[in-house]
Formats: C-alpha cells, structure tokens, sequence
C-alpha cells in the first residue's frame, strides 16, 4: 500500500521538475554545475542522435580520463546493453514461475523508456552557457536516460539476484556520478531521471505485491 501510495507524488514532482526546467527556472541551478561541476567537460557538443542512443559507444569521446571512465562504467546504462540486460532477467524470472513480476519489470521498463523518449522530444529548456559558449548539447537532455536505465536495471537486477543489491546499486550511483563529472547531464536531467525511475520502480513493486497477496 505504501508503495502505491507514492505513486502519485513522485508523478507530481516529475511533472513539476519538468515544467520548471522548460520555463528555464532552473537554468541558474544547471549552469552553475556546468561550469563548476564538470571537470570532464570537453566542448560545446550537439544534441545526441538516434544511432547516440542506440548503437553502444557509438561516436563516443576518449579524449580523457573522465570520457573514458564514464563510457566504460556507463556501458551497462547504454539502452541496447541494458534493454537486454533487463530482458535477461525477466526471462529468469519467468521461468522461475514469477511470470506477473516479470511482466511487471518489463513493462515498467518499457514505460519508463518511452516517457523518457516522448519528454526529450517535446520538451526544450532554455540554451545553457559556459563562459559564454552556447551548450546545444542540453537543449533536449531531459530527463537524463542514462540515470533513468541505470536505476531500473539495477533494481531489475537485485530482484531476480537480491545478494547483488549492494554491487548494482554502488555501480549505479558511480555511474549516475559520472554523468555530470563528465558533462553528459546537468542535475536536474539527473534528477528527473531519478524521479522517473523511481515512479516506474513503484509502479513494478506495487504489481508484484498484488501478485505475491493473490498468490499467483
């Protein structure tokens, strides 16, 4: 119950977070962390593509120590790796016999991706600077889908493997971590991230708690 419960406000604050980021109100807020919090910044960029999402590391920088440690630790987060990451594991729990709670993780997963797509392109927040550099890059960067997948695969992950909770969930926070140190997303492209994934999160464990009361 209380699981479902927070359903609703983590919808709420989502949708707000989104609303102030289109308004610019937060523009102050993510260009100060451009410009102080991202030592592995390295050029204005452009906005991402499609085979960007797709295609693993495709087109990715090396030019440092911070692009090639966020490529590497990041790499499960990428949507191809971890689309069959989570698949691998609600296949698991199928054949386990928990076949709603795999279909739960699996929708969620789907469902938290799709909102994240639908947001990035409808959703546009005032150009970011750094020291008078335009950063296009950001224009569409909300919510960030890095920290959205790696929340869900981890918490995927710790179902079907509970021991595992305290390795995924340290690799998801380093990873979460690297994507501002590293000047892929500013916080509050992070944070809505965070906030999607965790409603999708409720969502699943709220279909499983249904599951195990009706024992099926």
């Amino acid at each position: 119950m209380f699981r479902r419960s927070a359903a609703l406000p983590l919808a709420g604050a989502y949708a707000a977070l989104a609303v102030l980021v289109a308004a610019g109100r937060l523009t102050g807020v993510d260009g100060w962390a451009v410009v102080h919090l991202m030592p592995g910044w390295h050029g204005p960029g452009a906005p991402p593509t499609l085979l960007d999402g797709l295609v693993p590391l495709y087109d990715a920088s090396w030019d440092g120590a911070w692009d090639a440690a966020a490529n590497v630790v990041t790499l499960p987060a990428q949507a191809l790796v971890a689309s069959l990451v989570v698949a691998t594991c609600c296949a698991l729990l199928w054949r386990r016999g928990r076949k709603r709670t795999a279909l739960a993780w699996a929708a969620a997963w789907v469902a938290g991706n799709l909102v994240e797509l639908l947001c990035k392109s409808v959703l546009a927040r005032p150009l970011l600077h750094r020291h008078g550099v335009p950063l296009p890059a950001f224009d569409s960067s909300f919510p960030s889908g890095h920290t959205l997948r790696s929340v869900l695969l981890a918490a995927t992950v710790s179902v079907v493997a509970p021991g595992s909770r305290r390795w995924v969930a340290a690799w998801a926070a380093a990873s979460i971590a690297l994507l501002d140190l590293d000047g892929v997303h500013v916080p509050s492209d992070i944070a809505g991230g965070l906030l999607l994934a965790g409603l999708a999160i409720v969502v699943a464990a709220s279909a499983e708690e249904r599951t195990a009361a009706t024992g099926s």
